[in-house]
């Protein structure tokens, strides 16, 4: 079911706005999918988050980083 809100814009979100219906999208559409896209974000951003922090607990994965990175410099150093 379709929910009617109202929207206080100001002139960021307004020039945004205008932009969007220059690409041909009603006002409904662009703030729908305008909607969609940042939530999209905001849980990509939240699970891109969870692994980094999982990666970080994993005390295996972190040492193996450790041996490259050691590696590497070994690599790097004038011999």
């Amino acid at each position: 079911m379709a929910r009617l809100i109202s929207v206080r814009l100001d002139e960021d979100a307004q020039r945004a706005l205008r932009q969007l219906e220059a690409q041909g999208l009603t006002q409904s559409e662009a703030i729908r999918s305008s909607l969609v896209h940042e939530a999209a974000r905001i849980r990509a951003r939240r699970a891109l988050a969870a692994e980094v922090a999982a990666l970080e607990a994993d005390e295996a994965d972190r040492a193996e980083m450790r041996e490259v990175a050691a590696l590497m410099e070994q690599l790097r150093a004038p011999g």
